[in-house]
């Protein structure tokens, strides 16, 4: 089997008992497989949820708090119980783990979000095994990730993995609830995933954790569009994710190989870049940019709304107001002022600068389909 790069998501319910507190005995199978996915010579990275569910017991809490105070004081309890576990039975292995808690300010943040990768990268290249959660004690509820579902869909394409595997505990995506609907039909295969989907996906689906499966149709059709295939689905034994990589896994898998995957530094473009400001171009710029692949020239500008500096990032809208896409900008609000609709030449000239373009291509993410 080719060498993959693999990042598996295993969900709260898959390692804590019924009324919360880690079950050893579910790490303990879950780190069997994914020792087995190292054997054969895969890169590996595990998005563990199961904080907030190993701790809260030990707070003297009867069922999961619902404070965010409660929640954020049970996963500081409960992590240290996560890696313990999940270190001792790795070393069994002779395998390291690594601990990564990320928050959505680490996304947010462009040096951040860079040296997350390197981490994650210096990580693989030493053989290790990174553990990441979202660090549930000190994220700020606005700005948390929601469940881990779409943390692991960040990851997956953050470090350019082949392949996303969360593990739950409903054995595929359905039309409906297999759980109250008997004739529920399973997709063994999506290509992508329908819009009817969603609305008939549910919630939380256990008493420990926080996500359901349209957390997890939302993080596949994020992954996807990285260029990352999604197998969404459950499995026992030590065997369980090598058939999944195999086919033979029990659940839906989702999307396929021709999509590319984007580079780390469009994906935060595209994904966590925060816009400063607004500019507005001519249609001749429009078509250029998604018909001609060309960057944005001061010519083809025609408005700039909002305030910001050289290397901001800010969004691009066509003549009638609609997006185009977003890109860092070589120029800031005020010297745009001065130059657009203007020559490259006259641009230079009149800012004293030796740069040409508003946005370089290498730096925009268009957000409308490009035409080929």
């Amino acid at each position: 089997m080719k060498r993959k790069r693999i990042v598996v998501k295993i969900g709260s319910s898959s390692l804590t008992n019924l009324n919360g507190g880690l079950c050893i005995d579910m790490l303990r199978e879950h780190v069997d497989a994914l020792a087995r996915l190292k054997k054969l010579g895969h890169e590996v990275i595990l998005i563990s949820s199961g904080a907030v569910a190993a701790g809260f017991t030990d707070l003297g809490y009867s069922s999961r708090p619902v404070t965010i105070a409660g929640k954020q004081a049970a996963a500081a309890v409960g992590q240290g119980h996560l890696l313990k576990g999940y270190t001792e039975e790795l070393k069994k292995y002779g395998l390291v783990a690594a601990q990564l808690l990320l928050t959505r300010q680490n996304f947010l943040h462009k040096e951040q979000y860079q040296n997350a990768y390197a981490t994650i990268s210096e990580l693989l290249k030493r053989n290790v095994l990174p553990i990441i959660n979202e660090n549930d004690s000190v994220s700020i509820e606005e700005l948390a990730f929601g469940d881990n579902d779409l943390l692991s869909a960040l990851v997956s394409g953050l470090i350019h993995a082949n392949h996303l595997i969360i593990l739950t505990d409903i054995n595929g995506i359905y039309d409906q609830n297999p759980r109250t609907n008997p004739d529920a039909k399973k997709f063994n295969y999506l290509a992508k995933i329908p819009d009817e989907l969603f609305e008939s996906a549910s919630g939380a689906g256990s008493k420990v954790g926080t996500g359901g499966m349209k957390t997890k149709l939302e993080a596949a059709r994020t992954a996807t569009a990285l260029g990352v295939q999604v197998f969404i689905g459950s499995g026992t034994g030590a065997e369980k994710l090598v058939e999944i990589l195999d086919g033979k896994g029990d659940g839906t898998y989702i999307g396929s190989t021709s999509h590319a995957s984007l580079k780390t530094s469009k994906q935060w473009l595209a994904l966590h870049s925060i816009p400063r400001g607004k500019v507005e171009v001519d249609k001749g710029a429009v078509q250029a940019i998604l018909k001609h692949g060309k960057s944005l020239l001061p010519a083809g500008i025609t408005n700039i709304t909002g305030s910001f500096m050289v290397n901001d990032v800010v969004e691009v809208v066509g003549p009638n107001g609609e997006l185009v896409g977003r890109g860092q900008v070589n120029f800031s609000s005020r010297e745009l002022g001065e130059i657009k609709g203007l020559s490259s030449s006259e641009a230079m000239a009149i800012v004293n600068s030796d740069r040409s373009v508003v946005i370089h291509r290498d730096h925009w993410v268009s957000q409308r389909k490009e035409k080929k």
